[in-house]
């Protein structure tokens, strides 16, 4: 390893006396003498990170081995050396291809081992050398051409050193590191040639643009090239010496304020005014004593109000401790509302807001009771609201807290994807605030609330982490009770909270996030209740809105059922109370013009009012076709109507699906058709035909995203009916997930299903034999209305989907 520090100041010899008596034998050494080619033959001094130059004297620190050897071998024999810079500074043990190939003839002065065991020396350069070979060995020697250095001493080479001298003058007043008796030695340079190397050695340059000044031999071309590093060099002090004026004016005029704040308290005691900054620690201090504090965020903020006593007022630091003091001193640590526990109020309350939705209720109700009977043991429930928007999931909260006797505080998740929005960012941040868990709980002025963390299966995560895994400690009873926010940094006690998270899907939630919450399933309603809820809450609050008394216009029954069918499509009433209050406004306006409006709002006029239906709902055919199956999909917005066509055409036995189907629909149609080969003998099917016929399945409304695996039995009817010529009856509808030999698998979303086949009045509808537990939740009107067949193999769903084979007339026995 080898290290080499070039030391201030690296000047001519001739103008340092001090540094001249102790480099006195460096003039006992000669340069080296040229052979008849004019080559000199001297050891190498690699250096690393330095570049030397001719005429100036620079101690330097050598620990390399085989470089201390070449030294003592030079010193012994009173020669010179060669300093060739290295191309990279890391290189360790250079070879000829990582130096330069132009470097200085030095010689050698005073050698010293310094205590860490390198070695010092004094160098004087003396002349430039060109490379032309270079020798390895025991140390590295090379074969260098001296180069000889000629210029023109006439005007243009004054100006030119008259120039180079102003602009360094202009350098050394603006730059701190570089002391004034640098443009003394400039100024009694009459050599360009030495002007340009001491001007380019007190430069700030990199490597290789000072190994640039030192390969352009031309003394006058150097001189240009070291004005345009001057010039370069001035620009950048100048920009420097703007910035350190602006913060020297800044810094003076904190201290004026200083002053004339010191002045104003003076001027206040003699008015009896008193010190407002002292009046503000007062305050705190006051509050500190009235405020009931754990144990923990009482030492906290004591100690933090004692760092404000000892923070200069003006201190940027000062603010950040108050707002965090206020943060401490404005949570409600202590303060709790009294929960109502009377279970008849409770119910009154929540039936009087919401129809149906008995999961719900009953939940809260229980709780109610349980805290009746054990209410310093009970802990907090963790309930999560899942269903389509619009079934009241949120609306329901509002009730709960009204019911309980607690405020109500609401947090939107949806699209949050910093985990600092949960935990707050940390002090050190400008700007910083503890996280909206703890900023809801401060509004609410509660340490109880019911607190509604909506739509929190719409959380995203990024490279600033996941704000589902904050969530972790928020919604466990076993740890919310010292939940740490990263601002705050001292437990808070969430445990008396109690949260209630809503959801449109399960999918999107992490299943940790699942694990700790208590699922209650909001459902679609169907058309009944959805007139129920119309008649009950919707039509009043729109009459209200729109400025009618109570019994103003009223709905009848076709045109209230002509406004949820034919204009909204959905599994809650969200569009139904928007449309309502379309028709209502439209009324508005006619009564306000003076002229006559509607009273009784008819199906004539919902088409007038609505214009035509926006809603095309898919239906099912209306008379049995071949290679078309009616199956039913779940989303979010409720069940619907999805069937699947098959055709048959000339090919090589490929199958192709379309309608934008995800990967595990294409597994079930592979499924399907494996099964309906296997079965092709049972089922009268050429299996030739699937050898010469490719097979085309298609699921309508192609611009749809469709996947999942319960369409399996409906695809595998649609092709049992397409290669047998058999028609499927289009009333009966079906959902189920087929395996290869035929067994039918349970599916999801069965009370949506049953709701769609209901709406679109579908005659039969075929489930899986294991969802027979399941119709318990699934509305009465419903399965009364529709013939429901447990199906648990694929024959069965044959049977009874497809339309039987008219069996061949037998011919009479002869008597």
């Amino acid at each position: 390893m080898s290290d080499y520090l070039l030391r201030w100041p690296a000047i001519p010899l001739e103008f340092n006396s001090s540094m001249s008596r102790r480099a006195e034998n460096l003039n006992d050494v000669e340069n080296t003498v040229s052979n008849d080619e004019g080559l000199i033959e001297c050891a190498i001094l690699p250096l690393r990170d330095v570049v030397l130059y001719p005429n100036l004297l620079t101690p330097l620190f050598v620990v390399h081995e085989p470089t201390i050897l070449a030294i003592e071998h030079a010193t012994k024999k009173n020669e010179t050396v060669i300093a060739l810079a290295q191309i990279e500074a890391s290189i360790e043990d250079p070879s000829e291809q990582d130096l330069y190939r132009v470097g200085t003839e030095i010689a050698i002065g005073r050698i010293m081992t310094v205590p860490d065991g390198s070695t010092s020396i004094l160098t004087q350069g003396r002349r430039r050398v060109e490379i032309v070979e270079i020798i390895p060995g025991e140390y590295l020697r090379a074969i260098a051409r001296p180069i000889e250095e000629k210029f023109d001493e006439g005007t243009e080479t004054l100006a030119l050193m008259r120039a180079v001298t102003t602009l360094f003058e202009k350098c050394v007043q603006l730059n701190r590191s570089l002391p004034e008796e640098a443009f003394l030695y400039a100024v009694n340079i009459d050599n360009p040639s030495w002007l340009g190397d001491l001007v380019a050695s007190s430069l700030n340059l990199t490597v290789a643009e000072r190994q640039t000044v030192l390969e352009i031999f031309d003394p006058i071309a150097r001189l240009q090239h070291i004005s345009v590093l001057l010039g370069r060099e001035l620009d950048v002090l100048e920009l420097e010496d703007q910035i350190h004026s602006r913060v020297q004016t800044e810094v003076d005029r904190s201290q004026r304020e200083m002053y004339l704040r010191e002045q104003m308290k003076v001027i206040q005691d003699e008015l009896g005014e008193g010190d407002i900054w002292a009046k503000d620690l007062s305050d705190l201090r006051r509050k500190l004593e009235h405020i009931a504090l754990p144990e923990g965020a009482l030492i906290r903020a004591q100690r933090e109000i004692e760092r404000l006593t000892q923070t200069p007022p003006l201190s940027p630091e000062s603010g950040i401790i108050r707002t965090y003091l206020n943060w401490i001193l404005e949570l409600p640590w202590s303060e709790m509302t009294q929960d109502n526990l009377d279970v008849r109020n409770a119910a009154q309350i929540l039936e009087r807001d919401h129809y149906a939705l008995k999961k719900a209720k009953d939940r809260i109700l229980e709780y109610i009771a349980v805290r009746n009977l054990a209410p310093s043991t009970h802990k907090q429930p963790i309930l999560c609201f899942v269903g389509p928007p619009g079934t009241g999931k949120t609306s329901i909260g509002r009730s709960i807290a009204e019911a309980l006797g607690r405020k109500f505080a609401r947090l939107s998740l949806g699209g949050v994807r910093d985990e600092a929005e949960i935990r707050g960012h940390r002090r050190t941040y400008i700007g910083a605030l503890p996280g909206r868990i703890l900023q809801t709980i401060h509004r609410a002025g509660s340490s109880n609330p019911l607190f509604m963390l909506d739509e929190v299966d719409k959380l995203g995560h990024d490279f600033r982490g996941d704000p589902a895994a904050a969530l972790l400690e928020v919604l466990d009873p076993e740890q919310n009770h010292t939940f740490s926010d990263h601002y705050l940094e001292i437990p808070y006690d969430l445990s008396k909270v109690m949260f209630i998270t809503t959801a449109n899907t399960l999918h999107t939630i992490p299943p940790a996030l699942v694990d700790r919450m208590e699922i209650i399933e909001f459902p679609g309603y169907i058309d009944e209740e959805k007139m129920i809820i119309a008649r009950k809450f919707l039509i009043p609050r729109q009459l209200e809105q729109n400025g009618f008394p109570a019994k103003g216009i009223s709905f009848t029954e076709a045109g209230l059922r002509k406004i949820i069918r034919e204009y909204t499509w959905e599994a809650g009433v969200r569009n139904l109370e928007r449309e309502i209050g379309n028709m209502l406004r439209k009324s508005a306006r006619l009564k306000a013009e003076g002229r006559n409006h509607p009273r009784r709002i008819t199906p004539s006029l919902v088409d007038k009012f609505l214009s035509p239906s926006l809603i095309h709902p898919m239906l099912p055919e209306s008379e049995d076709q071949i290679g078309v199956a009616t199956g039913l999909a779940w989303t979010e917005n409720g069940g619907e109507l999805m069937p699947v066509e098959v055709l048959l055409v000339d090919g090589k036995g490929n199958l192709q699906i379309t309608g934008k189907v995800g990967d595990v629909m294409q597994e079930s149609a592979q499924a399907a058709l494996s099964y309906v080969k296997s079965r092709s003998k049972s089922l009268k099917i050429d299996p030739g035909i699937f050898e010469k016929t490719d097979i085309h399945i298609h699921i309508p409304e192609g611009a749809i995203p469709k996947d999942g695996p319960s369409a399996g039995i409906t695809i595998a009817t649609a092709l049992t009916s397409a290669l047998t010529r058999r028609p499927a009856k289009h009333n009966v509808g079906m959902s189920g997930e087929i395996t290869l030999r035929g067994r039918i698998l349970p599916i999801g979303g069965l009370r949506e299903k049953i709701q769609a086949a209901y709406r679109i009045k579908l005659a039969t509808l075929l489930i899986p034999e294991r969802n027979e537990k399941d119709l318990v939740n699934i509305p009465k009107k419903c399965i009364q209305a529709i013939d429901i067949q447990l199906v648990s193999n694929m024959d069965e769903v044959l049977e009874i989907a497809l339309v039987q084979s008219k069996p061949a007339r037998k011919k009479p026995l002869k008597q």
